[in-house]
Protein backbone atom coordinates (compact mmCIF):
# COMPACT_ATOMS: atom_id res chain seq x y z
CA UNK A 1 0.00 0.00 0.00
CA UNK A 2 2.71 2.41 0.96
CA UNK A 3 4.80 1.77 -2.32
CA UNK A 4 1.14 2.40 -4.26
CA UNK A 5 0.60 5.95 -2.25
CA UNK A 6 3.93 6.69 -3.14
CA UNK A 7 3.39 5.92 -7.16
CA UNK A 8 0.15 8.15 -7.45
CA UNK A 9 2.00 11.03 -5.56
CA UNK A 10 4.42 10.78 -8.68
CA UNK A 11 1.38 12.08 -10.88
CA UNK A 12 0.49 14.86 -8.23
CA UNK A 13 1.39 18.72 -8.86
CA UNK A 14 3.38 19.90 -6.37
CA UNK A 15 2.26 23.41 -6.66
CA UNK A 16 -1.66 22.87 -5.76
CA UNK A 17 -2.23 19.10 -5.30
CA UNK A 18 -3.92 18.24 -8.41
CA UNK A 19 -3.40 15.99 -11.12
CA UNK A 20 -0.48 17.38 -13.80
CA UNK A 21 -1.53 18.02 -16.98
CA UNK A 22 -0.19 15.90 -19.74
CA UNK A 23 2.17 16.95 -21.12
CA UNK A 24 1.48 19.75 -24.49
CA UNK A 25 2.27 17.79 -27.83
CA UNK A 26 2.66 19.13 -31.37
CA UNK A 27 1.18 17.62 -33.53
CA UNK A 28 2.38 17.27 -36.95
CA UNK A 29 -0.42 15.88 -40.11
CA UNK A 30 1.46 15.10 -43.08
CA UNK A 31 -0.56 14.30 -46.27
CA UNK A 32 -0.14 14.33 -49.88
CA UNK A 33 -2.39 14.99 -52.32
CA UNK A 34 -2.16 11.70 -54.80
CA UNK A 35 -3.39 13.49 -57.81
CA UNK A 36 -1.80 12.54 -61.14
CA UNK A 37 -2.41 10.06 -63.48
CA UNK A 38 -0.78 11.18 -66.46
CA UNK A 39 2.66 11.09 -65.43
CA UNK A 40 3.50 7.49 -64.39
CA UNK A 41 6.66 8.47 -62.86
CA UNK A 42 3.96 9.97 -60.11
CA UNK A 43 3.41 6.71 -59.41
CA UNK A 44 6.86 5.30 -58.21
CA UNK A 45 7.47 8.94 -56.85
CA UNK A 46 4.17 7.57 -54.64
CA UNK A 47 6.08 4.67 -53.81
CA UNK A 48 9.27 5.98 -52.71
CA UNK A 49 7.64 8.46 -49.96
CA UNK A 50 5.42 6.25 -48.61
CA UNK A 51 8.04 3.20 -48.15
CA UNK A 52 10.31 5.97 -46.90
CA UNK A 53 7.96 7.14 -44.37
CA UNK A 54 6.54 3.38 -43.01
CA UNK A 55 10.40 2.50 -42.49
CA UNK A 56 10.36 5.77 -40.12
CA UNK A 57 7.42 4.70 -38.50
CA UNK A 58 5.88 7.19 -39.87
CA UNK A 59 2.10 7.23 -40.95
CA UNK A 60 1.03 9.73 -43.07
CA UNK A 61 -2.35 10.70 -44.84
CA UNK A 62 -2.59 10.23 -48.53
CA UNK A 63 -5.69 11.89 -50.02
CA UNK A 64 -6.13 9.84 -53.38
CA UNK A 65 -8.23 10.77 -56.52
CA UNK A 66 -10.72 8.34 -57.79
CA UNK A 67 -8.93 8.34 -61.48
CA UNK A 68 -5.48 7.80 -60.06
CA UNK A 69 -6.61 4.42 -57.51
CA UNK A 70 -8.32 3.27 -61.27
CA UNK A 71 -4.66 4.66 -62.84
CA UNK A 72 -2.80 2.40 -60.50
CA UNK A 73 -4.99 -0.62 -61.07
CA UNK A 74 -5.00 -0.55 -64.46
CA UNK A 75 -0.85 -0.23 -64.76
CA UNK A 76 -0.87 -3.13 -62.54
CA UNK A 77 1.03 -1.17 -59.67
CA UNK A 78 0.11 -3.39 -56.67
CA UNK A 79 3.16 -2.02 -55.40
CA UNK A 80 2.15 1.24 -55.51
CA UNK A 81 -1.16 0.47 -53.81
CA UNK A 82 0.63 -1.69 -51.42
CA UNK A 83 2.99 0.87 -50.02
CA UNK A 84 0.38 3.14 -49.55
CA UNK A 85 -2.02 0.64 -47.25
CA UNK A 86 0.68 1.11 -44.85
CA UNK A 87 -1.06 4.81 -44.45
CA UNK A 88 -4.42 6.49 -43.92
CA UNK A 89 -6.27 6.53 -47.26
CA UNK A 90 -8.21 9.98 -47.94
CA UNK A 91 -9.60 11.15 -50.36
CA UNK A 92 -9.15 14.19 -52.89
CA UNK A 93 -11.94 14.08 -55.86
CA UNK A 94 -12.88 11.98 -58.52
CA UNK A 95 -11.14 13.76 -61.74
CA UNK A 96 -9.41 16.68 -59.93
CA UNK A 97 -8.86 19.02 -62.69
CA UNK A 98 -11.17 17.52 -65.43
CA UNK A 99 -13.82 20.42 -65.71
CA UNK A 100 -15.88 21.82 -64.49
CA UNK A 101 -14.42 21.26 -61.15
CA UNK A 102 -16.73 20.83 -57.78
CA UNK A 103 -16.75 25.27 -57.24
CA UNK A 104 -17.85 25.06 -60.74
CA UNK A 105 -20.82 22.78 -60.45
CA UNK A 106 -21.74 23.64 -57.03
CA UNK A 107 -21.76 27.19 -57.13
CA UNK A 108 -25.38 27.58 -58.41
CA UNK A 109 -26.73 24.82 -56.50
CA UNK A 110 -29.00 25.29 -53.36
CA UNK A 111 -27.92 22.98 -50.72
CA UNK A 112 -29.43 19.65 -51.37
CA UNK A 113 -29.35 19.78 -54.75
CA UNK A 114 -25.55 20.55 -54.37
CA UNK A 115 -25.37 17.95 -51.99
CA UNK A 116 -26.71 15.41 -54.56
CA UNK A 117 -25.09 16.64 -57.38
CA UNK A 118 -21.09 16.32 -55.34
CA UNK A 119 -22.65 12.83 -54.68
CA UNK A 120 -23.04 11.98 -58.32
CA UNK A 121 -20.27 12.99 -59.40
CA UNK A 122 -17.51 12.19 -56.42
CA UNK A 123 -19.43 8.94 -54.92
CA UNK A 124 -18.48 6.76 -57.54
CA UNK A 125 -14.61 7.94 -56.86
CA UNK A 126 -14.84 7.15 -53.36
CA UNK A 127 -15.76 4.12 -54.05
CA UNK A 128 -13.64 3.31 -56.63
CA UNK A 129 -10.70 4.45 -53.78
CA UNK A 130 -12.39 2.05 -51.65
CA UNK A 131 -11.97 -1.20 -53.50
CA UNK A 132 -8.83 -0.58 -54.92
CA UNK A 133 -7.31 0.12 -51.08
CA UNK A 134 -9.81 -1.94 -49.14
CA UNK A 135 -11.00 0.43 -46.93
CA UNK A 136 -13.17 3.47 -46.31
CA UNK A 137 -11.29 7.17 -46.89
CA UNK A 138 -10.94 9.22 -43.78
CA UNK A 139 -10.84 12.14 -45.20
CA UNK A 140 -11.97 14.77 -48.30
CA UNK A 141 -10.40 17.77 -49.15
CA UNK A 142 -10.67 19.61 -52.51
CA UNK A 143 -8.66 20.00 -55.79
CA UNK A 144 -7.15 23.17 -55.98
CA UNK A 145 -8.76 25.70 -54.07
CA UNK A 146 -12.26 24.13 -55.74
CA UNK A 147 -14.36 24.06 -52.60
CA UNK A 148 -17.70 23.94 -51.88
CA UNK A 149 -20.06 23.83 -48.70
CA UNK A 150 -22.23 21.14 -50.28
CA UNK A 151 -19.30 19.10 -50.07
CA UNK A 152 -19.62 18.41 -46.29
CA UNK A 153 -22.97 17.38 -46.83
CA UNK A 154 -22.22 14.43 -48.78
CA UNK A 155 -19.06 13.35 -46.27
CA UNK A 156 -21.94 13.27 -43.90
CA UNK A 157 -23.88 10.79 -46.13
CA UNK A 158 -20.55 8.51 -46.69
CA UNK A 159 -19.81 8.62 -43.06
CA UNK A 160 -16.56 10.75 -43.51
CA UNK A 161 -15.81 12.86 -40.53
CA UNK A 162 -12.58 15.12 -41.71
CA UNK A 163 -11.73 18.04 -44.03
CA UNK A 164 -8.26 17.93 -44.97
CA UNK A 165 -7.06 20.50 -47.01
CA UNK A 166 -5.47 24.25 -47.45
CA UNK A 167 -7.10 27.53 -48.35
CA UNK A 168 -9.01 30.80 -47.29
CA UNK A 169 -12.81 30.03 -47.71
CA UNK A 170 -13.24 29.49 -43.82
CA UNK A 171 -11.37 29.11 -40.51
CA UNK A 172 -11.35 29.91 -36.71
CA UNK A 173 -8.53 31.79 -35.53
CA UNK A 174 -6.06 29.23 -37.65
CA UNK A 175 -7.02 26.40 -35.51
CA UNK A 176 -8.99 23.23 -35.84
CA UNK A 177 -12.55 23.96 -35.68
CA UNK A 178 -15.97 22.16 -36.93
CA UNK A 179 -18.26 23.13 -39.59
CA UNK A 180 -21.34 21.44 -40.86
CA UNK A 181 -20.41 18.68 -38.05
CA UNK A 182 -17.25 18.00 -39.73
CA UNK A 183 -13.32 18.33 -37.83
CA UNK A 184 -12.03 20.73 -40.60
CA UNK A 185 -8.67 21.03 -41.13
CA UNK A 186 -8.52 24.17 -43.13
CA UNK A 187 -6.88 27.80 -43.26
CA UNK A 188 -4.58 26.13 -40.24
CA UNK A 189 -1.86 28.90 -38.91
CA UNK A 190 0.94 26.30 -39.15
CA UNK A 191 0.81 25.16 -42.73
CA UNK A 192 4.08 24.85 -43.00
CA UNK A 193 6.49 22.88 -45.59
CA UNK A 194 9.79 23.25 -47.12
CA UNK A 195 10.24 24.05 -50.64
CA UNK A 196 12.60 20.71 -52.82
CA UNK A 197 15.62 23.25 -53.94
CA UNK A 198 17.87 21.93 -50.69
CA UNK A 199 19.22 24.33 -48.26
CA UNK A 200 18.20 27.52 -49.35
CA UNK A 201 14.34 26.19 -48.80
CA UNK A 202 15.32 23.84 -45.70
CA UNK A 203 16.45 26.39 -43.52
CA UNK A 204 13.96 28.61 -43.52
CA UNK A 205 11.46 25.90 -43.18
CA UNK A 206 13.31 24.74 -40.18
CA UNK A 207 13.21 27.78 -38.63
CA UNK A 208 9.30 28.16 -38.90
CA UNK A 209 9.04 25.05 -37.76
CA UNK A 210 10.74 25.89 -34.58
CA UNK A 211 8.77 29.59 -34.32
CA UNK A 212 5.18 26.86 -34.77
CA UNK A 213 6.70 24.76 -32.16
CA UNK A 214 7.25 27.80 -29.37
CA UNK A 215 3.84 29.19 -30.03
CA UNK A 216 1.96 25.96 -29.64
CA UNK A 217 4.18 24.64 -26.66
CA UNK A 218 3.18 27.61 -24.99
CA UNK A 219 -0.44 27.70 -25.29
CA UNK A 220 -1.07 24.03 -24.30
CA UNK A 221 -0.32 21.98 -27.51
CA UNK A 222 -1.53 22.16 -31.08
CA UNK A 223 -1.37 21.52 -34.80
CA UNK A 224 1.13 21.70 -38.01
CA UNK A 225 0.12 20.68 -40.97
CA UNK A 226 2.30 19.72 -44.00
CA UNK A 227 1.38 18.84 -47.54
CA UNK A 228 3.18 17.84 -50.60
CA UNK A 229 1.94 16.08 -53.77
CA UNK A 230 4.42 12.93 -55.02
CA UNK A 231 3.83 14.01 -58.27
CA UNK A 232 5.74 17.42 -57.36
CA UNK A 233 9.16 15.52 -56.44
CA UNK A 234 9.41 14.41 -60.11
CA UNK A 235 7.69 16.69 -62.60
CA UNK A 236 8.84 20.51 -63.70
CA UNK A 237 4.92 21.80 -63.60
CA UNK A 238 2.22 20.37 -62.96
CA UNK A 239 0.43 17.83 -64.46
CA UNK A 240 -3.12 19.20 -64.45
CA UNK A 241 -1.79 22.54 -65.65
CA UNK A 242 -0.23 21.72 -68.86
CA UNK A 243 -3.38 20.03 -69.82
CA UNK A 244 -6.73 21.83 -68.04
CA UNK A 245 -5.25 25.42 -67.23
CA UNK A 246 -8.10 28.84 -67.69
CA UNK A 247 -11.28 26.01 -68.24
CA UNK A 248 -9.69 23.59 -71.17
CA UNK A 249 -11.12 20.33 -71.06
CA UNK A 250 -9.27 18.39 -73.79
CA UNK A 251 -10.18 14.52 -74.90
CA UNK A 252 -7.97 12.00 -73.34
CA UNK A 253 -6.39 11.39 -76.31
CA UNK A 254 -5.41 15.23 -76.26
CA UNK A 255 -3.74 15.16 -72.79
CA UNK A 256 0.08 16.05 -72.54
CA UNK A 257 2.86 14.95 -70.32
CA UNK A 258 4.12 17.34 -68.01
CA UNK A 259 8.28 18.56 -68.24
CA UNK A 260 9.96 16.29 -65.90
CA UNK A 261 12.99 17.37 -63.48
CA UNK A 262 16.43 16.07 -63.98
CA UNK A 263 17.55 12.63 -62.11
CA UNK A 264 19.32 15.13 -60.08
CA UNK A 265 16.80 17.80 -59.30
CA UNK A 266 14.36 15.28 -58.27
CA UNK A 267 17.30 13.94 -56.41
CA UNK A 268 17.92 17.03 -54.50
CA UNK A 269 14.06 17.13 -53.83
CA UNK A 270 13.64 13.62 -52.12
CA UNK A 271 16.91 14.88 -49.72
CA UNK A 272 15.20 18.56 -49.08
CA UNK A 273 12.21 16.55 -48.20
CA UNK A 274 13.56 13.69 -45.57
CA UNK A 275 15.78 16.47 -44.24
CA UNK A 276 12.59 17.91 -43.11
CA UNK A 277 11.28 15.27 -41.78
CA UNK A 278 13.92 13.98 -40.07
CA UNK A 279 14.39 17.40 -38.77
CA UNK A 280 10.42 17.65 -37.23
CA UNK A 281 11.27 13.67 -35.68
CA UNK A 282 13.53 14.61 -33.54
CA UNK A 283 11.60 16.83 -31.34
CA UNK A 284 10.01 14.44 -28.24
CA UNK A 285 6.70 16.84 -28.23
CA UNK A 286 6.21 15.78 -31.86
CA UNK A 287 3.26 13.15 -32.29
CA UNK A 288 2.85 12.53 -36.51
CA UNK A 289 -0.72 11.66 -36.86
CA UNK A 290 -3.29 10.55 -39.57
CA UNK A 291 -6.74 12.30 -40.04
CA UNK A 292 -8.38 9.57 -38.38
CA UNK A 293 -6.10 10.01 -35.28
CA UNK A 294 -6.87 14.22 -35.43
CA UNK A 295 -10.76 13.09 -34.98
CA UNK A 296 -9.80 11.25 -31.70
CA UNK A 297 -7.53 14.18 -30.35
CA UNK A 298 -10.50 16.61 -31.24
CA UNK A 299 -12.94 14.85 -30.96
CA UNK A 300 -16.85 16.86 -30.78
CA UNK A 301 -17.69 16.14 -27.14
CA UNK A 302 -20.52 18.36 -27.33
CA UNK A 303 -21.78 15.05 -28.41
CA UNK A 304 -20.94 13.17 -25.43
CA UNK A 305 -22.21 15.71 -22.64
CA UNK A 306 -25.34 17.03 -20.93
CA UNK A 307 -26.36 20.08 -20.45
CA UNK A 308 -27.69 20.84 -17.17
CA UNK A 309 -29.43 24.36 -16.17
CA UNK A 310 -26.40 26.42 -15.14
CA UNK A 311 -24.84 25.65 -18.40
CA UNK A 312 -28.27 26.50 -20.72
CA UNK A 313 -28.37 29.55 -18.64
CA UNK A 314 -24.38 30.76 -19.62
CA UNK A 315 -25.72 30.10 -23.39
CA UNK A 316 -28.42 32.12 -22.94
CA UNK A 317 -26.43 34.92 -21.17
CA UNK A 318 -24.05 35.09 -23.79
CA UNK A 319 -26.57 35.08 -27.07
CA UNK A 320 -26.90 39.32 -26.30
CA UNK A 321 -23.21 39.59 -27.23
CA UNK A 322 -23.57 37.36 -30.53
CA UNK A 323 -25.34 34.71 -32.48
CA UNK A 324 -22.11 32.38 -32.76
CA UNK A 325 -20.58 29.61 -31.18
CA UNK A 326 -19.90 29.22 -27.06
CA UNK A 327 -17.38 27.80 -24.80
CA UNK A 328 -18.60 25.82 -21.68
CA UNK A 329 -15.82 23.85 -20.11
CA UNK A 330 -14.02 22.08 -22.36
CA UNK A 331 -16.80 22.07 -25.01
CA UNK A 332 -17.60 24.35 -27.44
CA UNK A 333 -21.21 24.72 -28.59
CA UNK A 334 -22.37 26.00 -32.56
CA UNK A 335 -25.04 28.26 -32.76
CA UNK A 336 -27.54 25.69 -34.36
CA UNK A 337 -26.71 23.84 -31.14
CA UNK A 338 -27.63 26.53 -28.88
CA UNK A 339 -30.64 27.37 -30.72
CA UNK A 340 -31.88 23.72 -30.51
CA UNK A 341 -30.81 23.76 -26.88
CA UNK A 342 -32.82 26.69 -25.68
CA UNK A 343 -35.56 25.96 -27.51
CA UNK A 344 -35.60 22.43 -25.83
CA UNK A 345 -35.88 24.07 -22.45
CA UNK A 346 -37.90 26.62 -22.91
CA UNK A 347 -40.62 23.79 -23.79
CA UNK A 348 -39.87 21.77 -21.02
CA UNK A 349 -42.93 21.29 -18.68
CA UNK A 350 -40.60 19.40 -15.97
CA UNK A 351 -41.09 20.20 -12.62
CA UNK A 352 -37.48 19.91 -11.59
CA UNK A 353 -34.66 21.21 -14.67
CA UNK A 354 -33.32 18.03 -16.27
CA UNK A 355 -30.10 17.83 -18.59
CA UNK A 356 -30.33 18.36 -22.03
CA UNK A 357 -28.05 16.38 -24.39
CA UNK A 358 -27.15 17.59 -28.48
CA UNK A 359 -26.87 14.51 -30.65
CA UNK A 360 -26.02 15.92 -33.54
CA UNK A 361 -25.18 18.97 -35.13
CA UNK A 362 -28.13 20.93 -36.28
CA UNK A 363 -27.33 22.19 -40.34
CA UNK A 364 -27.80 26.08 -40.89
CA UNK A 365 -30.36 27.64 -42.91
CA UNK A 366 -30.01 26.64 -46.33
CA UNK A 367 -31.88 29.27 -48.03
CA UNK A 368 -31.88 32.94 -47.83
CA UNK A 369 -33.67 34.27 -44.52
CA UNK A 370 -36.57 36.36 -44.78
CA UNK A 371 -36.67 40.98 -44.56
CA UNK A 372 -37.92 41.39 -41.37
CA UNK A 373 -39.38 44.59 -40.07
CA UNK A 374 -37.02 46.69 -37.20
CA UNK A 375 -39.66 45.72 -34.69
CA UNK A 376 -41.87 42.61 -34.64
CA UNK A 377 -44.34 42.29 -31.90
CA UNK A 378 -46.25 38.86 -30.75
CA UNK A 379 -47.83 37.12 -27.88
CA UNK A 380 -46.73 34.19 -25.52
CA UNK A 381 -49.29 31.92 -26.71
CA UNK A 382 -47.82 32.44 -30.51
CA UNK A 383 -44.27 32.03 -29.33
CA UNK A 384 -44.66 28.86 -27.88
CA UNK A 385 -46.87 27.55 -30.58
CA UNK A 386 -43.65 28.51 -32.83
CA UNK A 387 -41.13 27.33 -30.70
CA UNK A 388 -42.98 23.93 -30.63
CA UNK A 389 -42.63 24.45 -34.67
CA UNK A 390 -38.77 24.91 -34.44
CA UNK A 391 -37.84 22.14 -32.62
CA UNK A 392 -40.52 19.35 -34.99
CA UNK A 393 -38.68 21.52 -37.97
CA UNK A 394 -35.12 20.96 -36.19
CA UNK A 395 -36.16 17.00 -35.22
CA UNK A 396 -37.23 16.31 -38.85
CA UNK A 397 -35.32 18.70 -41.01
CA UNK A 398 -31.89 18.37 -39.19
CA UNK A 399 -31.12 22.27 -40.21
CA UNK A 400 -32.09 25.88 -38.65
CA UNK A 401 -35.24 27.21 -40.35
CA UNK A 402 -34.42 29.21 -42.71
CA UNK A 403 -37.82 31.42 -41.75
CA UNK A 404 -39.34 31.27 -38.13
CA UNK A 405 -43.19 31.62 -38.15
CA UNK A 406 -44.80 33.69 -36.01
CA UNK A 407 -48.21 32.75 -37.70
CA UNK A 408 -48.35 35.37 -40.94
CA UNK A 409 -44.98 37.12 -40.21
CA UNK A 410 -41.62 35.62 -40.92
CA UNK A 411 -38.80 36.61 -38.82
CA UNK A 412 -34.92 35.21 -38.83
CA UNK A 413 -33.82 32.64 -37.28
CA UNK A 414 -31.34 35.03 -35.54
CA UNK A 415 -33.88 37.01 -34.21
CA UNK A 416 -35.90 34.14 -32.87
CA UNK A 417 -32.87 32.87 -30.71
CA UNK A 418 -32.22 36.52 -29.47
CA UNK A 419 -35.83 36.57 -28.36
CA UNK A 420 -35.67 33.02 -27.07
CA UNK A 421 -32.30 33.40 -24.95
CA UNK A 422 -34.60 36.20 -23.13
CA UNK A 423 -37.87 34.28 -22.28
CA UNK A 424 -35.15 30.95 -21.31
CA UNK A 425 -33.32 33.29 -18.59
CA UNK A 426 -36.59 34.44 -16.99
CA UNK A 427 -37.91 30.88 -16.88
CA UNK A 428 -33.77 29.93 -15.01
CA UNK A 429 -34.48 32.72 -12.63
CA UNK A 430 -38.48 32.19 -12.17
CA UNK A 431 -40.16 35.23 -13.23
CA UNK A 432 -43.37 35.27 -15.53
CA UNK A 433 -42.93 35.33 -19.01
CA UNK A 434 -44.39 38.66 -21.07
CA UNK A 435 -47.96 38.29 -22.58
CA UNK A 436 -46.10 40.44 -25.41
CA UNK A 437 -42.66 39.55 -26.75
CA UNK A 438 -40.79 41.98 -29.20
CA UNK A 439 -38.28 40.52 -31.80
CA UNK A 440 -35.80 42.65 -33.48
CA UNK A 441 -33.10 41.52 -36.76
CA UNK A 442 -29.73 40.69 -35.55
CA UNK A 443 -26.69 39.40 -37.80
CA UNK A 444 -25.32 36.21 -37.72
CA UNK A 445 -21.79 37.20 -36.36
CA UNK A 446 -20.20 33.66 -36.72
CA UNK A 447 -20.54 34.42 -40.85
CA UNK A 448 -17.56 35.96 -40.46
CA UNK A 449 -15.60 33.11 -39.89
CA UNK A 450 -16.58 32.39 -43.97
CA UNK A 451 -15.51 34.24 -46.55
CA UNK A 452 -16.80 36.72 -48.64
CA UNK A 453 -16.69 35.99 -52.46
CA UNK A 454 -13.48 37.39 -53.91
CA UNK A 455 -11.52 36.76 -56.68
CA UNK A 456 -8.42 35.62 -54.24
CA UNK A 457 -10.69 32.64 -53.65
CA UNK A 458 -10.41 31.60 -56.68
CA UNK A 459 -7.17 31.82 -58.15
CA UNK A 460 -6.44 28.25 -58.91
CA UNK A 461 -5.10 27.67 -62.51
CA UNK A 462 -7.73 25.55 -63.35
CA UNK A 463 -10.66 27.92 -63.23
CA UNK A 464 -11.79 29.69 -66.27
CA UNK A 465 -10.42 33.07 -66.12
CA UNK A 466 -12.91 35.57 -63.92
CA UNK A 467 -14.97 32.55 -62.18
CA UNK A 468 -16.37 33.85 -58.78
CA UNK A 469 -19.19 31.97 -56.87
CA UNK A 470 -21.52 34.75 -54.54
CA UNK A 471 -24.58 32.36 -54.05
CA UNK A 472 -22.24 29.75 -52.60
CA UNK A 473 -20.28 31.88 -50.59
CA UNK A 474 -23.57 33.10 -49.25
CA UNK A 475 -25.05 29.48 -48.70
CA UNK A 476 -21.45 28.75 -47.46
CA UNK A 477 -21.92 31.94 -44.46
CA UNK A 478 -25.24 30.51 -43.75
CA UNK A 479 -23.56 27.35 -42.59
CA UNK A 480 -21.46 29.48 -40.56
CA UNK A 481 -24.79 28.65 -37.85
CA UNK A 482 -22.20 24.89 -37.60
CA UNK A 483 -19.24 26.67 -37.07
CA UNK A 484 -17.04 26.42 -33.81
CA UNK A 485 -13.40 25.66 -32.30
CA UNK A 486 -12.65 22.16 -32.01
CA UNK A 487 -11.04 21.53 -28.56
CA UNK A 488 -7.75 19.55 -28.12
CA UNK A 489 -8.42 16.48 -25.98
CA UNK A 490 -5.21 15.15 -26.21
CA UNK A 491 -5.48 11.97 -26.59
Amino acid sequence: MHRLLIAALVFVSLAGGALAAPPAKVYVILWFDTEDYVLPASDDSALKLANWLHEQGIRATFKVVGEKARTLERRGRTDVIDALKNHEIGYHSNWHSTQPTPAQYLSNLDWDDGVAEFDRREGPGVADVKRVFGRDPTCYGQPGSSWGPQSFGAMQKWGMNVYLDGGRHLGVDGAPHYYCGILTLYQLDHLIRTGLGGEKDLKPAEDRFLEARKQLLDSGGGMVSIIYHPCEFVHAKFWDGVNFAKGANPPREAWKLPPVKSEAEAKLAYETFLSYIRFIKRFPEVEFITASKAARIYRDEAHERSFDVTDIKALAERVRDGVTFQRIGETTVSASEILDLLDQFFLSNAAKPRAYREKTTPLGPTSRAPEMQPIVSTDLNQFTRTAADVADYLAKHGRVPSAIWLGSTAVTPEAYLDALARLVLLKIDGKPLPQTIELHPKPLTAAKYVAEDAPALWKWVIFPEGFRAPEMMALAKRQAWTIKPAVNHGK
